[in-house]
């Protein structure tokens, strides 16, 4: 089996001094590895009757897409302001450095039905918290939420909490 920490590349630097990206392109251009790496965020939601994946722009979305597929569910795009056509529902969310804005279609998701939320990266947990609010004003059930990278040190988990799993794939 591939070893996705290993096609996951770290770039120092970028995209300022200080900052380490992590580049899922290596990840993206591995078939086995790519296909290892939905494998794993689907086993957790097997048996849940998910029905709707519901993941932030951008690189959210490629996980996002392909999962829901894999789980015969939905998925729901989450964006930035003016992406989505009306009507929407946006909220705004506190960043490390930053505020941010996402929108969701107001008819994305009815009440009651059952959600996992995906991204590529866990780092501060702001959008994930935030994504998990803004799915809840539209009355859906959070399951729990899956990223394929989490940078531990900077306390995105601790930040999520513990009411819903949170389940990560690589640890950097």
């Amino acid at each position: 089996m591939p070893d996705l920490h290993a096609l996951i590349r770290a770039v120092p630097d970028f995209p300022t001094a200080g900052v380490v990206f992590r580049d899922i392109t290596p990840l993206l251009a591995d078939p086995p590895g790519f296909a290892r790496c939905l494998d794993r965020l689907a086993e957790p939601w097997q048996g849940y009757a998910v029905h709707a994946v519901c993941a932030v722009e951008a690189r959210g979305f490629i996980f996002g897409a392909a999962l829901a597929e894999r789980l015969g569910a939905g998925f729901v795009p989450l964006r930035k302001p003016g992406k989505l056509p009306p009507p929407v529902v946006t909220l705004a969310y506190e960043l490390e450095y930053a505020r941010d804005h996402l929108e969701i279609r107001a008819d994305a998701l009815s009440a009651g039905q059952r959600v996992i939320l995906v991204d590529d990266v866990l780092a501060t947990g702001g959008t994930l918290v935030a994504t998990r609010a803004l799915v809840g004003q539209l009355g859906a059930r959070v399951l729990g939420a899956s990223v394929v990278i989490e940078l531990a040190d900077l306390g995105g988990r601790e930040r999520w909490g513990a009411e819903q799993p949170l389940h990560a794939l690589v640890n950097c």
